[in-house]
């Protein structure tokens, strides 16, 4: 049987992480035991269920700090985002604990004059959820959080990369919950698709790439499977001729560097409009210079590695391909172990630009000049990406129209188009999303169905 590995991106020697890949016939006993116990899950009351996820995340939370050691170690992220990370989703799984008790139903007039007609949420069953490795605990948390609450059994497939926070997190859960609510199951495409095929399985959440994304979808929809697909990104930050450059530059760089650029949020194109041009551009590029790159483990760092090595030479071909000029960056990082790249900001002028057109998931960054505030919107809506994006303005008529006319999922005004809040509806539209958002009140539209009683 094949081993999953994990390894520290700052130092790719070290191992964090074994784990035996699962067989198709773990794959089938987790998902029938699954379906069994979701049943019984599913009749406790609402208030057991919220009473189980709270002390779900009293457990993380008394880890917290072991927690977000092993979140650096095992995907590199700076100590300070990790222990963030915890803080997020122990905060998510007790807001979902309290949403559990919400209104299940609604009371309809009847057709007849002595009946009932009432519209009621029960949970879907059992949900596959396949999730990657830049957020090893918030997005499993994110996603069965909801699931949980709502009466539902989840078989987890974690990234490869990030199997070790991934076994914590379903211990805790194990420790606390029925037997049979919530399974591990590790392996690569294989095991994913064991998932999605499964007649156990009902519905199927997904966050990862586009073409990963859509090929979920595919395989889901072949039977008739609900999916939810939160996929890729190539976020703009707007910068408008009456923004705050100072706040906009600090902001925009900590959005294109953020855990070395790894998220989905993170700012890949800057469009800066005339007249602020050259002057904004050395700004940003002399932020992104000042940032340290190095050891995530060491509390001033602000940029760590890269997953792996396959990732850094994916960056740095995409910044060696671009037509553009590259104004800082674009370069491993010497005398470091790991996989790291230098904060990088490219000067383009097509819009055809592989740094344009592709999400490159790392530290880089394309600048783009706009000679008006239509074609600084034109420019952002360009593509076929829509996440999310941000506009740095001081015109509250500038903001409110970028609001209505940008082709995104989310807008940010004067803020990084990175992060999230966990009770606001997450997701977006275009290639960056499949099927309902996720997070928030949002998050029940894909872990519940309607069912409609009429009692005459």
């Amino acid at each position: 049987m094949t081993d999953i590995v994990s390894v520290n991106p700052a130092r790719p020697l070290l191992e964090i992480a074994r784990m035996p890949a699962s067989s198709t016939q773990e794959v089938d006993e987790a998902a029938r035991r699954g379906a069994e116990a979701q049943r019984d899950w599913a009749r406790l009351p609402a208030s057991e269920r919220g009473r189980a996820l709270m002390a779900f995340a009293d457990r993380l939370s008394s880890d917290a700090e072991s927690l977000a050691s092993l979140i650096c170690d095992e995907v590199g992220k700076p100590i300070g985002e990790a222990r963030a990370e915890v803080v997020r989703s122990v905060d998510i799984l007790r807001y979902y604990a309290g949403l559990a008790m919400l209104p299940d139903g609604e009371t309809l007039p009847s057709s007849t004059a002595r009946g009932w007609l009432l519209s009621r949420r029960y949970p879907v069953g059992v949900i596959g959820m396949i999730t990657p490795w830049n957020f090893p605990l918030a997005i499993p948390t994110w996603k069965a959080a909801p699931a949980l609450a709502y009466g539902n059994a989840v078989l987890l497939k974690p990234a490869s990369s990030a199997i070790g926070v991934a076994r914590r997190f379903a211990a805790a859960a194990q420790e606390i919950l029925p037997d049979g609510i919530l399974h591990m199951l590790t392996g690569e495409r294989d095991v994913a698709e064991a998932i999605i095929d499964h007649a156990s399985v009902s519905a199927v959440s997904f966050t990862g790439s586009t073409v990963v994304g859509r090929s979920v979808a595919a395989r889901a929809g072949a039977r008739g499977v609900a999916v939810q697909c939160e996929m890729g990104g190539q976020n703009p930050s707007v910068v408008l001729r009456d923004a705050d450059m100072e706040q906009a530059a600090s902001t925009i760089a900590t959005a294109i560097t953020g855990y070395a650029g790894q998220k989905c949020t993170a700012t890949s194109r800057v469009i800066v409009e005339d007249p602020l041009g050259d002057a904004f551009v050395d700004l940003l590029a002399d932020r992104l210079k000042a940032l340290k790159v190095g050891d995530p483990a060491l509390p001033g760092t602000e940029v760590g590695p890269l997953i792996d090595a396959v990732a850094r030479q994916s960056v740095l071909a995409a910044v060696a391909s671009s037509s553009g000029r590259t104004i800082t960056g674009g370069t491993a990082v010497d005398g470091l172990e790991g996989f790291y790249v230098t904060p990088t900001l490219v000067d383009v002028s097509s819009s055809r630009d592989v740094l344009i057109e592709q999400e490159v998931f790392g530290p880089v960054a394309a600048v783009v000049r706009a000679r008006s505030r239509e074609e600084a919107l034109g420019l952002a809506n360009y593509g076929t990406y829509g996440l999310v994006a941000s506009v740095f303005t001081s015109d509250l008529e500038a903001a409110m129209t970028f609001c209505d006319e940008l082709q995104v999922g989310m807008v940010k005004i004067n803020a990084p188009t990175s992060g999230a809040d966990f009770h606001a509806p997450f997701g977006g539209s275009r290639a960056s999303a499949l099927g309902p958002h996720e997070q928030g009140l949002a998050a029940r539209e894909f872990f519940t169905q309607r069912r409609t009683l009429t009692l005459a």
